[in-house]
């Protein structure tokens, strides 16, 4: 058969064009959700198409019970989406993808302390998956002829969209008919799909979700048996030897007693302060210092207890350790005390809130270190349940409206309503956007008349808030649970009133 016949051969449909039709759906299906939108309930939904998709192209196609169940996660992953579209709802959502793929591919690790290593090189490839596919296609000798009859077929459609074109134009100057049909057509829309940033908009989700759909991990290079033989073992002397853990470990907790009894007596027992300082003075110095001093001494507990280190055969230096978690342990929730007694003198922010919740994920991380120790697990196991722990309270941050509660705490613990602390920062309140609107209403209930001024500045800082609400895009994919509830409560009666 020559390359003729070739040619005129028809293709066979392959399970790879189902892909790529698959890959242009979805690209198009973003252009109309997402590009030109306020993200809202869009990225939900195209998540969900994603997820649809990445079923519908697996090579094994799974059972209505298997793709029940994996829709269900996705839409679970994705549910801090319908909430708000925050970067933290985002980063689940495709963490959800990016599980439903593995999945489907049958690449899912059975064990759960290997997740975070296959997810990192599932995401390692992401960028290159569809380059290296693009190239395998080429490289393909039967695509190759295939592209000489792409290119043959476009040859022969250029003269005959040539005329074509010749033709219109006459027929719109002899035709009055033709020629309003040709003048109404918006050519302007069609220049709009030509936009920079549209094009690289649509390679961006191109990438994201070939990848996908054609889920692979990255090789690992396995180290040879001659490579492990020249590893550098420490010896009883060596500076991570038995002796020098043993004196670094009594010195370490020699002075964290020192910090620990401090805390105890000042901060846990409230007792009196030297002049010219006071508790929130003393707590505001120690909170985040103390954080990076949990985090350092994490670090040197987890070089310490190393699998065949001097803390596998000394049981002193095993009760050091667990002696100086617990004092850890200690030390972040001082610095949680710390933390909340200067908010009730100094107000609450954002980034006192996230400070307050680094802390507790340090606390729970000093905790499994110690489990790890007990338990004899391997540092594999200790960062998967560190970062499910992570997960687990970004999942449930992502459906709190923190400026909501920002401004309600602050209102209620200001110097205007409790008669305790420092007068509301109002400036403040209007930086957090729109959610604080409903904080602002009970301020306006609980002022007293005769702080006219007060009043007069929340008035004006309620107005431009909702100013600025009223001109958040309107469109359905636009659509969140928070900006309904906000437009809910402002078309309520009582709200209206004021």
């Amino acid at each position: 058969m020559d390359t003729a016949d070739i040619l005129t051969q028809p293709m066979p449909i392959r399970r790879g064009s189902g892909r790529v039709a698959t890959l242009l759906a979805l690209v198009a299906l973003a252009d109309f959700l997402i590009f030109g939108h306020a993200p809202g309930i869009n990225l939900f939904l195209f998540a969900v198409a994603v997820c649809a998709g990445i079923l519908f192209a697996s090579r094994k196609t799974p059972s209505p019970a298997k793709a029940a169940l994996l829709v269900g996660f996705l839409v679970l992953a994705s549910a801090p989406l319908l909430e708000s579209s925050s970067l933290t709802g985002l980063a689940f959502c495709i963490g959800g993808l990016m599980s439903v793929a593995l999945v489907s591919a049958e690449l899912m690790p059975r064990r759960l302390a290997a997740l975070p290593r296959v997810f990192l090189r599932f995401a390692l490839v992401i960028p290159l998956r569809l380059v290296e596919s693009i190239k395998k296609y080429l490289a393909t000798p039967g695509r190759r002829l295939s592209l000489v009859s792409v290119r043959r077929g476009i040859g022969l459609w250029i003269m005959p969209v040539v005329l074509a074109a010749v033709f219109v134009s006459l027929f719109a100057a002899a035709n009055p008919l033709i020629e309003i049909a040709l003048r109404s057509i918006d050519f302007g829309l069609l220049l709009q799909f030509l936009d920079p940033w549209r094009i690289g908009f649509w390679l961006l989700t191109a990438i994201v979700i070939w990848a996908m759909l054609r889920p692979r991990l990255k090789r690992r290079v396995a180290r040879s048996q001659a490579g492990r033989a020249f590893m550098i073992v420490p010896a009883r002397n060596a500076l991570l030897g038995h002796a020098s853990l043993l004196r670094s470990l009594v010195l370490f907790n020699a002075v964290f007693a020192v910090q620990t009894l401090l805390d105890l007596v000042y901060l846990w027992g409230g007792a009196d302060l030297p002049d010219h300082m006071s508790h929130a003075e003393y707590a505001h110095r120690g909170a985040y210092p103390l954080i990076a001093t949990a985090l350092l001494a994490a670090g040197f507990v987890l070089v310490a207890m190393r699998r065949g280190g001097p803390g596998d055969y000394s049981p002193l230096i095993r009760g050091l350790v667990h002696a100086w978690i617990a004092q850890n342990v200690l030390l972040c929730l001082s610095s949680m005390l710390r933390l909340g007694l200067y908010v009730e003198a100094y107000s609450l922010t954002e980034l006192r809130v996230a400070a307050g919740l680094w802390m507790g994920l340090v606390a729970i991380g000093l905790v499994l270190i110690l489990l790890r120790i007990l338990l004899n697990r391997s540092n594999q196991w200790l960062i998967a349940a560190n970062l499910a722990s992570l997960a687990t309270v970004l999942y449930i941050s992502a459906f709190i409206d923190f400026p909501a509660f920002i401004a309600r705490f602050n209102i209620i613990h200001s110097q205007e309503i409790s008669q305790q602390g420092l007068p509301l920062d109002l400036a403040y309140l209007s930086s957090l956007g729109p959610s604080v609107i409903p904080a602002l209403d009970l301020y306006l209930g609980m002022l007293p008349d005769h702080m006219v001024d007060k009043r007069n500045q929340a008035l004006s800082i309620r107005y431009d808030l909702v100013r600025d609400f009223e001109q958040h895009p309107r469109d359905w994919r636009s659509w969140t649970f928070r900006v309904a509830r906000l437009e809910a409560y402002l078309l309520a009666p009582a709200a209206i009133a004021r």
